[in-house]
């Protein structure tokens, strides 16, 4: 994947200093021209401190004219160095032949930002890591690959600095922006280069930063930047058909919402497609006689998901692939013709979506009376229709209701469907809105009515925000909706006028792009820039920045950055970054217009976090502004009313500027235990809360409208338990079963038991005496890793049926005023359920109280178990035998989760007594044989005994015979 630009942190073009300096390198453009090129006029960029390089293009460049406070080299030259002796705003002018040129107001300050990181990526498919190479490099002394992202290894002056900053103790790491990660380097290498290996997943938005090493009193910028799969575009076959929308349309475009670098844009020439932001791109084109020629360039709608790209051609859904393009229709249970149009989230929720385990849309189809949502593996389901709303806003069947448009809304569950209700359907029409909820499936209709010419067509646009706040627009103008739908009105201009059309030559708005922070760009057809902010009520017009024959688009860099694409009519497009921050700056210096506040901070790190039972999320807010401005601190929610909230206001005043920091916490406070209906009461009080957090004013020129954060209230399926001192690892796997003595059963079945070991569900078992007590000590995790010893009330059970393990507290000794729940109580009245869902916090009732039970044998054994109570497992039986336990917490107040964990013990001891039969038949064979041994002893004896009878012990010796 090609690198991505380096991060504009720095507001101001340039900084005045002694010693050599460049900043982030980035080019502006100063005016407009008649010439030719991508853009007109002036570019600025940052070449040293004392020198600011200016560029202008086109041919009616006469000279320049600057403060006299500063020097130009060449005064009558189109390119050359400005010098300004100190900080401050400087207005520079081109003066040309014709048509006067605009200044511009370019701010200059000191910075020790000199240097920069570069980095290349390698990617190991094999085990799912990437291996980050890094450097510094110097922009004022960088090959033309540096400058460009594109460098395979440092040059020869990056791998001096590189190395000299590594003597210097410079090390760089890596850090994850969603999730908080931390990856550090390897030693500098022969090479100048740093190492740092990561592994593939979600947490996509990462940043290099470096150490406080400073050479030549100058540092190191940080760089945000995208990593994520490697991603592949489709390929280019030979042979292949070009796709386009109609001859001298405008550009469209879909825009992944959690990847920003990967884009689909069609023209009316080709259809361009990138996962790098335009470093690299290919066409996307379709196989032969599938399409006609007129349907090949009638595309009309465009979007992007895991399946594929969408294209709308005619009423008709089509889907590309890398291995196929196929026409969408009643088998994915979705309308074959009249499909007006497609959409998918605009706002990365990835965090949520990807930890609730409910499947989430991730793109919505309507027609005029239909709305579908699109699932992973082309599934569609049709949520909404005409028919239902008539009912559900009282509509007769003579009016005409149709659907206007669809988009996903800011909260990452929502859908909001405008439609279209008129009566004569002559002059106007009336526009409302109704929000579809996925999770709950509700439909709600909003505060909202719009009466429009019959004629126009709206475009909505929810804006990050966490209560619902969107802008619509048609062709020439900008509504507005801000404080769920109470704020409302056209955005106007300096000039009085909401028609954006008037101040724009005539044209009319192709697009409008929004970014996380807030910012608004109006482009219009002939690419006239207007500048707003959200919760704004008007727009200034920017600087003239191309002409009015190219077509364009702005784009959301993954760094943050903004660039503009441009499409050319041989079939080829060109990236150009735009430099936002110091366009906005120009212009708030010549209209005056100043942000109330100082500095608005947080501490919020995540935009999305988890909140279980027992947990309490503090944040802290803190907004600096002048003296008698008399700001606050709001705090805005979206959602169900589950969480309590609490808050602190400390106030201070010093030097002229007031500070007011603001202290939050977020919690519950319900009890789940003994409650009629526990899943009931748990399902009331989760869902997802959406805040935002904002000043009580603020202006275009403020860095940040609000910040917004999701709080989700339920079970985080990532959090699992597991019982310390157990692994799956460190032992050696071999296949073997064991038999269960049938009189060690729970149930007492009629046969023994026979278990085959299962080592990827039990693990290691641990193997313990038979005379020695076990505790279990239950550890908590998440995908972050450890978070704590649980402390919580929880239970074992043996998952084949075992009991013959007992625990070493009595109910007495463990405080019980009342008898305690025990499995054998538990089963008895939950005989119809599964030993594991017998007994758990939906049905747990302490022994603490006379009010609660009833009385009974307190020398019964507890057994429940927790990390205080000292109460432990032990075999009274003293036999060998294998155990494989499965805990559960208990407590219902402690988690959302059904947590539970499997764990195994191996105890030796004395040998199992042998079945009763198998010992009777044993002595009796043993007997029977003694006893035949005997009988066959005495027969044989006394046949020796009567032989002895009859013959005479001593036969008389033999007569020698003479000679």
């Amino acid at each position: 994947m090609a690198a991505p630009a380096a991060r504009d942190t720095a507001v101001t073009i340039a900084a005045v200093r002694p010693k050599s300096l460049f900043c982030l390198n980035k080019v502006i453009v100063l005016g407009a021209s008649t010439g030719t090129g991508i853009h007109l006029g002036i570019r600025a960029t940052i070449a040293k401190s004392d020198s600011i390089k200016l560029e202008y293009e086109g041919t009616l460049f006469s000279e320049w004219d600057v403060p006299g406070t500063c020097s130009v080299q060449d005064r009558r030259s189109p390119t050359t160095e400005l010098r300004c002796p100190s900080s401050g705003v400087y207005s520079i002018k081109p003066i040309v032949k014709g048509p006067d040129e605009e200044e511009r107001y370019l701010s200059v300050e000191s910075s020790n930002t000199c240097f920069l990181w570069n980095y290349r990526v390698i990617n190991f498919v094999h085990n799912l890591t990437q291996v980050v190479i890094i450097w510094v490099y110097d922009p004022e002394n960088a090959n033309p690959d540096e400058l460009l992202w594109q460098a395979e290894e440092p040059s020869l002056h990056s791998m001096t600095l590189s190395k000299q900053l590594a003597i210097l103790g410079q090390k760089p790491t890596i850090y994850t922006l969603p999730n908080r990660k931390t990856y550090f380097s390897e030693d500098n290498t022969e090479m100048g280069t740093w190492q740092i290996t990561i592994p593939m997943t979600n947490d996509v938005l990462k940043e290099v930063q470096g150490n406080q090493v400073a050479f030549q009193d100058c540092l190191i910028a940080d760089v945000l930047f995208l990593l994520t799969f490697p991603l592949l575009t489709m390929p280019e076959i030979p042979g292949f058909l070009p796709l386009s929308s109609p001859t001298g349309s405008q550009l469209m475009a879909v825009q992944s919402a959690c990847i920003p670098s990967s884009v689909v844009v069609v023209s009316d020439t080709e259809t361009f497609q990138t996962n790098d932001s335009f470093y690299t791109w290919t066409r996307v084109r379709v196989p032969p006689n599938i399409l006609s020629d007129d349907e090949r360039r009638s595309v009309a709608d465009v979007d992007l998901s895991w399946d594929g790209i969408f294209f709308l051609i005619n009423g008709v859904l089509y889907v590309k692939t890398s291995l196929e393009f196929k026409r969408l229709g009643r088998d994915e249970n979705v309308s074959d013709a009249g499909i007006i149009g497609i959409t998918s989230r605009r706002w990365c929720w990835d965090k949520y979506l990807l930890k609730v385990t409910r499947n989430r849309s991730h793109i919505a189809i309507w027609t005029e009376n239909e709305v579908y949502l699109g699932y992973t593996n082309l599934s569609f389901v049709k949520v909404v229709t005409t028919t239902e709303m008539r009912n559900h806003l009282n509509i007769s069947s003579l009016d005409t209701l149709t659907i206007h448009n669809v988009e996903y809304t800011g909260h990452p569950l929502e859908l909001a469907v405008l439609f279209s209700y008129c009566t004569t359907c002559t002059v106007t029409k009336t526009i409302y809105i109704v929000i579809y909820n996925e999770d709950t499936r509700q439909q709600v209709c909003q505060d909202f009515e719009l009466d429009v010419p019959i004629n126009s067509f709206l475009v909505p646009r929810f804006i990050f925000s966490a209560i619902t706040e969107l802008i619509l627009w048609d062709k020439h103008r900008i509504y507005y909706y801000y404080h769920n739908f109470t704020d409302n009105g056209v955005i106007q201009t300096p000039t009085g006028h909401g028609n954006l059309s008037i101040l724009s030559n005539d044209s009319i708005i192709h697009d409008v792009f929004m970014d996380y922070y807030g910012t608004m760009l109006i482009k219009m057809e002939n690419n006239i820039i207007f500048f707003s902010k959200i919760n704004t009520r008007d727009a200034v017009k920017l600087h003239l920045w191309a002409n009015n024959t190219i077509k364009s688009l702005f784009f959301l860099h993954s760094s943050g950055q903004v660039y503009l694409l441009y499409a050319f009519d041989n079939g080829t497009v060109q990236r150009q970054d735009y430099p936002l921050s110091l366009e906005i700056q120009s212009i708030a210096f010549k209209t005056k217009d100043k942000c109330p506040y100082v500095a608005f901070h947080n501490n919020i790190a995540r935009m999305f976090y988890f909140l279980d039972k027992t947990d309490t999320l503090k944040l802290w807010v803190q907004v600096v502004y002048p003296e008698n401005i008399g700001l606050n601190i709001i705090v805005e929610q979206y959602g169900p009313k589950i969480l309590v909230e609490k808050h602190q206001i400390h106030y201070e005043i010093a030097f002229g500027y007031c500070t007011k920091t603001m202290i939050l916490s977020f919690s519950q406070n319900i009890n789940y235990e003994a409650v009629k209906d526990y899943f009931k009461l748990q399902n009331q009080n989760t869902g997802l809360v959406l805040l935002n957090l904002r000043p009580s004013e603020y202006s275009k020129t403020c860095p940040t409208a609000k910040k917004v954060f999701q709080i989700a209230v339920g079970c985080d399926k990532n959090k699992f338990i597991a019982v310390k001192g157990f692994n799956k690892t460190e032992c050696l796997h071999h296949d073997f079963s064991y038999v269960i003595e049938k009189s060690y059963l729970r149930h007492q079945p009629s046969k023994n038991l026979k278990v085959r070991y299962d080592w990827n569900a039990y693990g290691c078992p641990l193997k313990l005496d038979s005379m020695e007590k076990f505790q279990p000590v239950i550890q908590l995790f998440d995908d972050d890793g450890f978070i704590e010893n649980v402390e919580a009330n929880f239970i074992v059970w043996e998952i084949h049926g075992r009991n013959d393990y007992s625990f070493n507290n009595t109910m007495k000794q463990s405080g019980c005023l009342n008898e305690a729940q025990t499995w054998k109580s538990m089963t008895e009245l939950n005989k119809h359920l599964p030993l594991g869902n017998a007994w758990g916090p939906e049905n747990y009732k302490h022994c603490f109280s006379y009010a609660i039970g009833k009385p009974g044998d307190l020398n019964q054994p507890y057994e429940i178990i927790n990390l205080s109570n000292g109460n432990h497992l032990f075999w009274p039986m003293g036999h060998s035998g294998m155990y494989i336990f499965c805990v559960k917490i208990l407590d219902p107040n402690y988690s959302y989760c059904n947590l539970t964990a499997i764990f195994a013990i191996e105890t030796f001891g004395v040998i199992p007594s042998p079945n009763v039969y198998l010992v009777a038949s044993i002595l009796f064979l043993l007997m029977l044989l003694f006893f035949s041994i005997l009988v066959f002893s005495y027969f044989r004896y006394m046949k020796i005994y009567r032989r002895s009878i009859y013959e005479p012990l001593h036969k008389p010796p033999k007569t020698l015979k003479k000679n």
